[in-house]
């Protein structure tokens, strides 16, 4: 039987950032060998994990960053149960060094994600162990990328909500416009880039509402269907980014303001994240 000193056992507490009682008893189930005690933590915190997969994680962190030149930017979510949790500096900084990880490997998926390696430890068991740690259910709720000329993110105080925007030139003045962008995408929500990319579910939902509320102002059966599609455009101009009213000055449309930089300055793409 090794001699467990509490040296050891503070050693192993850096190491793993498990409770201290919590290392002393896996560094004596291990006879003192810290790989197999790291093993033991981890395993206790799957267990931990499996007992609490049925809790809800509706708390959380929602985080989005770019590499040093703008053309990769990542958005993730990592939830917890308790807004005690997500406030927490440590949980903070746990998914940003997460979210590093995926830029700097330019992941596309939270399988992608899950499966990185950070200092020799999956992110898969990096959840698992802080899991153990912290005592709640820990998961990523979701991630996506973007990549492009140029790519930009926003954070809205308190990391609740989080946006990517992707536009298609790297010029003098992008930084600001695509900043304008990326928080208007966080304040008006679009629905979609453009009216093309709304998708058909969407369109025949907005349509029948439209006719339901035509038919209960009592107007002629044969005006149902030109009133409709002026409703639908309207729906158009007020959830699609690029048709919106700019945040910043209403006489304008989005895609006006981001032409006026330069006129074959567009956006590409978007992400918005947030924690319900």
């Amino acid at each position: 039987m090794a001699n467990i000193t509490a040296a050891d056992v503070n050693e192993l507490r850096k190491k793993t950032g498990a409770g201290m009682m919590d290392c002393k008893k896996a560094l004596v189930e291990s006879d003192g060998d810290f790989e197999k005690a790291i093993d033991y933590l981890r395993k206790k915190g799957q267990k931990v994990a499996a007992n609490r997969s049925e809790r809800d994680a509706s708390e959380g962190v929602v985080i989005s960053k770019v590499n040093a030149d703008n053309s990769f930017g990542a958005v993730i979510i990592l939830n917890c149960e308790t807004d005690f949790v997500a406030k927490n500096e440590d949980f903070v900084q746990f998914t940003y060094t997460i979210l590093d990880a995926a830029i700097e490997n330019k992941a596309k998926t939270i399988d992608d994600v899950l499966a990185l390696q950070i200092g020799g430890v999956s992110v898969q068991d990096l959840v698992t162990e802080q899991v153990g740690k912290i005592g709640e259910k820990i998961e990523i709720g979701k991630y996506g990328c973007l990549a492009g000329s140029w790519v930009k993110p926003y954070i809205h105080p308190g990391n609740r909500l989080a946006t990517l925007v992707e536009l298609n030139k790297n010029i003098t003045g992008v930084d600001e416009v695509s900043k304008d962008i990326a928080m208007q995408v966080a304040a008006m929500n679009p629905v979609a880039l453009n009216k093309d990319s709304v998708s058909q579910e969407v369109i025949e939902k907005e349509l029948e509402i439209a006719k339901d509320l035509i038919r209960q102002e009592g107007k002629p059966e044969n005006m149902v269907e030109k009133i409709s599609a002026g409703k639908l455009n309207k729906f158009f101009k007020d959830n699609t980014l690029v048709s919106q009213d700019f945040i910043k000055d209403s006489k304008i449309d989005v895609e006006t303001y981001v032409k006026q930089l330069d006129k074959d300055l567009k956006i590409c793409n978007f992400l918005r994240f947030t924690v319900a």
